[in-house]
């Protein structure tokens, strides 16, 4: 049975509405700054907002990088990218939250990999990626209605349809949910693609070379032992792809 927003939720506290459909009026491209100019192989670097927002779009897991008491740390966290911030969640209690959540600077990065480029020679390997950097500072996430509308993007960038599916967030689950936003203003992506790339001596020696693509797949659902054996497996999970 599908659980219900409270009934409450027709204030404007919990309503699924403006956040989501608001039209960025934002350039198509981002100025680099001195901090996310790439210097090494700028010819990969991107600038371009559409392009950046593919690979956030594409990603499952965020890096947030932050120091608190002259310690860096860098915390793995799931992510979701709603027009143009980036929001991330995690326990009220948690160390990241508490301390980023009181104005600290963040660096935010996703990378994805796409295959692993041998050459002939061992300096020359590389990979195919997309990654991207993100710098500023994120906001603890007060408004309700804000804060309901990330974690519905963080399920539906999962798995789109679950959120109605599944029971959504009580007011005690909520409370117990810190949400943080990074509005993406100081941004860039470094892609790498194409073949291998070996110095001109190279060619001719007999050694092989060339791409191993890489990609996610799922496999087949695993049912919980205590579910309903006669529900169906849904079709976002059964058909899922990345």
């Amino acid at each position: 049975m599908i659980a219900e927003i409270p009934t409450h939720a027709a204030s404007a506290g919990y309503q699924l509405c403006a956040w989501f459909f608001t039209v960025s009026t934002m350039p198509d491209f981002f100025a680099p700054t001195e901090r996310t100019r790439v210097v090494r192989e700028p010819q990969r670097a991107v600038y371009d907002r559409g392009a950046i927002y593919e690979i956030l779009d594409e990603g499952f897991v965020c890096h947030v990088g932050f120091t608190a008491d002259s310690q860096t740390y860098v915390i793995p966290t799931m992510y979701a990218r709603v027009e143009d911030s980036i929001y991330f969640h995690g326990s009220a209690a948690s160390r990241m939250l508490r301390n980023i959540s009181n104005g600290v600077s963040v660096c935010i990065t996703v990378t994805l990999t796409d295959g692993l480029v041998l050459a002939r020679s061992v300096f020359n390997h590389s990979m195919n990626y997309r990654s991207v950097v993100a710098l500023g500072i994120a906001k603890l996430v007060d408004d309700p209605a804000e804060k309901l509308n990330a974690l519905h993007a963080f399920t539906e960038k999962i798995l789109p349809g679950r959120w109605n599916d599944a029971r959504q967030p009580n007011e005690k689950e909520l409370r117990a949910t810190s949400i943080l936003r990074l509005p993406l203003t100081e941004i860039s992506a470094k892609v790498r693609i194409g073949p291998v790339e070996d110095d001109t001596d190279d060619y001719a020696l007999p050694v092989w070379a060339g791409i191993v693509p890489l990609r996610l797949v799922a496999d087949a659902p695993i049912r919980d032992e205590r579910c309903d054996s006669s529900l169906t497996i849904p079709d976002y999970t059964a058909n899922f792809r990345r």
